[in-house]
């Protein structure tokens, strides 16, 4: 058997895997990185390479920087400052909402949700305001916020990792360009028509939701000092270009600084790494090397121009591609959806002579649109219970999202990122 259809018979058990997670992302990643070695198709360096990518490093670093963040309370203190503004139900979702977005760009999207969850549950117990209608925004605006800057979510870097090896790269807040209108349009379609939209369900307590973390003696200064430090690292790697140092080393000095000055344990830090995404990092990175060594990629990237004519328009080419991964990202998770189409994306630019990064920008803004269903995105996922929802609720609040984010985009992917500039 000729190593690219190994490669294409890979790529299809970890779409196939993905989509049903029967076993965890990570482990189906590892899997793929260890049988392409297994099977020839790549030797160990290369398989392995993923792992010791500069990008590992700055996922590692910002889990830590966010993770003292949460772990003093700090978190918990800024998403508290909503109740202060917000005096009817319109104007807290959209205080909500804001408060979550601007902080999933800089900080995990998840972590982000994972910590105001409990948050808004308290503010929607205070206020008498449903919570089910308070955790659906609040999840969106995680999804739409990990677009404002390089570092929002995981598949940002991936893209970013899959550039860097062709001397290009996008800028600190490049996504932006196309994010922020869409977490405005977001914001401003949820406090108004699809405010009807929202899950409108009475749900019975769940303790452990509802009983916040005592952050009571955790020194004020040790709360300061996390978001201080936090603003610094994301100003590092703001000016990462005039101070010429790279983002994944202004990460791991705002992470050590952390740990030395006590903010965080040595064992919080660790503790707040998720490996999930470092092993999907990692293992899906071979089989991107995979796709690009044996020619699958190009095989696969051929068919699709194929199938849309002998000269497709870019514009259909840019729709094609936001909407293939928009929908894979509803089905499985967004960070696999992004890892398995950057590399694909990549041989369809360069089998048209394209510009690599206005592919990878649809890739990415249609990855991250995980709207429609509860297995989208794992904030997506820690709601449903605590939200009362059902599968439709995501569907009926969700789908209205995806469409207003894909016009958005067709309005200023092509301006912003020109298929042939």
């Amino acid at each position: 058997m000729s190593p690219s259809i190994i490669t294409l018979l890979f790529l299809l058990f970890a779409v196939v895997m993905f989509v049903f997670e029967k076993i965890p992302l990570g482990v189906t990643s590892m899997i793929v990185c260890i049988g392409l070695v297994v099977t020839g198709v790549l030797d160990v360096n290369t398989a392995f390479a993923g792992f010791i990518d500069s990008n590992v490093i700055l996922f590692v670093a910002m889990f830590i920087v966010g993770g003292a963040l949460f772990e003093t309370g700090m978190a918990n203190k800024i998403g508290g400052i909503v109740t202060r503004f917000a005096k009817t139900e319109r104007m807290l979702i959209v205080a909500i909402m804001i408060i979550v977005g601007v902080m999933s760009g800089f900080l995990s999207n998840t972590g982000t949700a994972a910590v105001l969850i409990p948050v808004v549950i308290g503010i929607a117990a205070k206020s008498g305001y449903k919570r089910s209608r308070l955790l659906m925004p609040l999840v969106f605006a995680a999804a739409m916020g990990g677009n404002l800057s390089l570092i929002g979510a995981p598949g940002n870097l991936i893209a970013q990792s899959a550039l860097q090896d062709m001397g290009l790269k996008f800028g600190f807040f490049e996504y932006g360009i196309v994010g922020l209108p869409i977490l405005i349009a977001g914001i401003i379609f949820y406090a108004t028509i699809g405010y009807k939209l929202l899950p409108n369900h009475d749900v019975a307590d769940d303790g452990a939701f509802d009983t916040s973390k005592d952050f009571s003696d955790v020194p004020p200064w040790k709360q300061w000092l996390s978001l201080i430090i936090l603003v610094l690292t994301v100003l590092a790697m703001i000016f990462e270009d005039k101070i010429g140092i790279k983002l994944s080393v202004s990460g791991a000095i705002g992470a050590l600084l952390l740990i030395l000055t006590g903010v965080i344990s040595e064992k919080d830090a660790l503790k707040s790494i998720d490996l999930k995404t470092i092993f999907l990092f990692g293992g899906t990175l071979s089989l991107a090397a995979a796709l690009q060594e044996t020619g699958a990629g190009e095989m696969i990237a051929n068919k699709v121009i194929g199938a849309l004519g002998d000269n497709p328009s870019p514009y259909i080419l840019t729709f094609v591609v936001f909407i293939l991964c928009c929908v894979l990202s509803n089905f499985m998770s967004n960070t696999a959806t992004t890892a398995l189409m950057v590399p694909i994306c990549l041989s369809i630019a360069q089998g048209m002579g394209a510009d690599p990064r206005a592919v990878l920008m649809a890739c990415v803004i249609g990855g991250s649109c995980a709207y429609a269903t509860p297995i989208g995105m794992p904030a997506n996922t820690m709601v449903v219970g605590v939200g009362g929802y059902k599968f439709m609720d995501f569907v009926k609040a969700g789908l209205p999202l995806i469409i207003i984010a894909t016009v958005v985009s067709m309005i200023i992917l092509p301006i912003a990122f020109p298929f042939f500039p």
